[in-house]
């Protein structure tokens, strides 16, 4: 069985490809000129070179496969790049639903996000209109929704490791983000973070399953963390011990909102929205119907911060 990966280099859609190969499958991937040596296993998948905002690229990995995995996905915007929420959550997506009906590709698994909804953030608006547009065609469609995603990246964009190197390394402490004037709720937002062997097992595990048709996923851990043990837990992981402050979360959005078209700048204003109105999730359905117990959110599981 030929299955078409969109989003095939990245952090999460390495372990899909190794999933996909261990289970027997062989994934066709659309990958970008030059970013060739970014795909794992790259001997043992079909490699399509071009880019998702060409038609003709799309068509070419939806030709002669049995089924669709549309896992791109970017958690900051830069447009003067042309790196836009819609380009890649809605648009990419759009166009692969379309071919992947014209070409008779009846399977589809989408990657979308915990909190996607119509009256969010950029990232979460557009993840919902993806989810939207593909419960309207007549595919057989599964989406997922993960919160916070953790596992060891191989030097890719991971949250715990990004963590690491912008906040936790520095010699300050640790904030704790609170709105208003007062820090009484300091810190208190929560994740239900979940191992991205996980996630990548419910991906693959779709494929044949067929529960799955038709519904929408939650997934995370079994255990919701705020940001208090979040850190606590990273930093255990890598022999620190944090010190903690509260601080106010406005002068860091406004910040935000000034260099948000910055690389160097760690973090977006629509980050920082999505981080304060935390990301729990009740993934009960996911245990049931894919039969897997979720790896812990633990000092043990996070060994690989210590490279």
């Amino acid at each position: 069985m030929k299955v078409a990966l969109f989003g095939g280099t990245g952090f999460v859609g390495s372990y899909i490809v190794k999933e996909l190969i261990d289970k027997g499958y062989i994934p066709k991937v659309l990958v970008r000129a030059g970013s060739e040596n970014k795909l794992v296993h790259s001997k043992e998948c079909e490699i399509i070179v071009g880019q998702i905002e060409n038609k003709d690229s799309i068509n070419e990995v939806l030709t002669d496969v049995d089924a669709v995995i549309y896992n791109i996905g970017i958690i900051r915007e830069f447009k003067s790049n042309g790196i836009t929420y819609d380009k890649m959550h809605y648009q990419g997506a759009k166009d692969c639903i379309d071919i992947a009906k014209k070409n008779n590709v009846n399977r589809f698994i989408l990657m979308s996000a915990n909190g996607a909804r119509l009256n969010g953030t950029g990232y979460q608006v557009t993840k919902f209109l993806a989810e939207k547009y593909l419960k309207g065609s007549v595919l057989h469609w599964t989406i997922f929704q993960p919160s916070l995603i953790f596992g060891d990246s191989n030097g890719r964009m991971e949250f715990c490791s990004q963590l690491k190197k912008d906040m936790l390394r520095i010699p300050f402490p640790a904030p704790l983000f609170y709105n208003g004037i007062l820090p009484f709720n300091a810190g208190d937002f929560s994740m239900s973070p979940i191992h991205v062997t996980d996630v990548a097992k419910c991906f693959v595990g779709a494929l044949k399953n067929d529960k799955s048709t038709f519904q929408t996923y939650k997934l995370g851990g079994n255990k919701d963390f705020n940001w208090k043990e979040i850190i606590k837990t990273i930093s255990s992981s890598y022999g620190k011990n944090k010190w903690m402050i509260p601080a106010p979360v406005l002068p860091i959005k406004l910040a935000a909102m000034l260099f948000d078209g910055f690389h160097w700048f760690p973090i977006s204003k629509d980050q920082l929205n999505m981080l304060m109105e935390g990301n729990i999730c009740n993934s009960e359905q996911s245990y049931r119907d894919f039969n897997y117990k979720p790896k812990e959110f633990s000092k043990q599981n996070l060994l690989y911060l210590n490279k």
